[in-house]
């Protein structure tokens, strides 16, 4: 009974923020399925995400190695995990094993490691490992917080993409917490656009989160990070 309320509470909040979505998405006169939702499963169990593929989630979001290499191991073959955490160099090597995708490039020497690890492992992803870089939007750069300035984004890419093993898929970034999000999402939009001049093949903007992701849709985003909107307040060890 304890898993059946479970699965009827992650269920009831996939149902509202699917809503979320669609409304968002209608009020800046976009198409819904051209946003694509990441429930973001860090600290909750795997059988919360058994419970998520059954209901019919696919892409599955991770900030750590030691949580998701777990919760990706033996997993169904048609999901997609996303890697959005700050990248460590020495689990560089692990993550590249079961992340389909990593959201968070902002170190040249990562983007090396990435592609070297990526072309030692044997793995059903394409020839070249899909990576985004993270934009700061912060005014001051924090500690706590990843991310490439703007002004040295292209810069930053350029020499992304002389490495033959990556590919660019787009632009990750989080609104900062003191700033309204409509101005950072803004802000990003425009970053966005420019960035898809120099890179056309270049299409997701990953940005949102479960309490600015309805912003987020406003200004563009493609793909979206939501976990506590839907699986609950997360219980921090």
């Amino acid at each position: 009974m304890v898993n059946q309320e479970r699965k009827a509470e992650i269920a009831n909040g996939l149902e509202i923020v699917m809503a979320q979505i669609n409304a968002a998405a209608k009020s800046a006169n976009r198409n819904p399925s051209d946003i694509s939702l990441i429930v973001v499963t860090k600290t909750f169990p795997r059988s919360d995400v058994d419970f998520l593929y059954e209901l019919g989630v696919r892409d599955f979001g991770e900030n750590r190695d030691q949580e998701g290499v777990v919760k990706a191991e033996n997993f169904h073959p048609d999901t997609n995990w996303h890697f959005q955490g700050q990248i460590q160099g020495n689990k560089i090597k692990s993550i590249v094993k079961w992340a389909d995708v990593i959201h968070s490039l902002a170190e040249i020497d990562h983007a090396k490691t990435i592609s070297d690890r990526h072309q030692m492992t044997e793995s059903a992803l394409p020839t070249k490992y899909p990576v985004l870089i993270q934009v700061l939007l912060d005014s001051e750069k924090r500690i706590e917080r990843n991310g490439i300035e703007p002004k040295a984004l292209i810069e930053f890419a350029d020499a992304i993409a002389k490495n033959s093993g990556l590919e660019i898929k787009g632009l990750m970034a989080v609104a900062p917490i003191a700033e309204n999000p409509d101005i950072a999402f803004a802000k990003m939009a425009d970053i966005f656009s420019d960035f898809k001049e120099k890179f056309p093949m270049a299409t997701w903007l990953s940005a949102g989160m479960s309490g600015d992701f309805e912003s987020a849709i406003t200004h563009g985003a493609t793909h979206i990070r939501i976990g506590s909107s839907i699986l609950g307040n997360r219980s921090y060890l």
